[in-house]
């Protein structure tokens, strides 16, 4: 399932916009037209949909319409048509919101993050090309899914959660593993180590996951 699906048959602006949507973290999937949407949607599903509706075949109006007989994700309608009956229209459809092209970028992002944001927050997390999803309890890292045991994934979530905070390695392990648990201490470094090993470009050499001396663990 693809963070956002994009559709757009002008190709140069639809791989612009996916260029600064995964530079956000996003996950995307470019569709060139409303079958190709709709054939992938019922494939795969998307979480946003970012919608043109001056498509070949049928146009973004009857895509928007066929989305929300089946599913409520959000959907937000870019057009260059202007006029009050074409918003209005698209509103009227279901679309959660309507914008004029040319926008600007920045807004449609501020669009995308509030709407993560309000619906999806709650459970999913994205840092850069590293996303972890707290329901279904999976972590990936450009759109790639890591394997992890389930301390392992507890591990990461409990750093993300507290980023940039320096976090003490007794305070980590309990909670981790629990006052009473039988493991040794030792076991929060082996885990440190195996997660570097799958998030890091060089694990010797930690960009996110870095070593507070003396202290303990510290996610940027």
């Amino acid at each position: 399932m693809a963070d956002i699906l994009i559709v757009e048959d002008n190709k140069e602006i639809g791989n612009l916009l996916c260029d600064f949507l995964k530079a956000d973290g996003y996950s995307v999937y470019l569709a060139v037209s409303g079958e190709e949407a709709l054939s992938y949607l019922s494939r795969e599903g998307a979480r946003l949909v970012v919608l043109d509706i001056m498509l070949p075949g049928i146009d973004g109006f009857a895509v928007c319409q066929k989305i929300r007989q089946d599913n409520n994700i959000p959907i937000i309608i870019v057009s260059a048509k202007t006029q009050k009956e074409d918003k209005l229209n698209g509103l009227l459809l279901g679309a959660d919101d309507y914008i004029e092209k040319p926008y600007d970028i920045d807004i449609l992002l501020a669009k995308v993050n509030g709407i993560f944001k309000r619906r999806y927050d709650s459970s999913i997390m994205v840092d850069g090309n590293l996303k972890v999803d707290k329901l279904q309890r999976i972590a990936y890292q450009s759109d790639r899914e890591l394997p992890m045991t389930s301390k392992e994934f507890d591990l990461l979530l409990l750093l993300m959660e507290n980023k940039l905070k320096t976090l003490k390695k007794e305070w980590i392990f309990n909670k981790i593993w629990g006052f009473d648990s039988f493991s040794e201490a030792q076991t929060l470094t082996v885990h440190i180590k195996w997660l570097r090993e799958k998030i890091e470009a060089d694990p010797k050499n930690p960009v996110r996951l870095q070593t507070v001396w003396g202290i303990g663990y510290r996610f940027e």
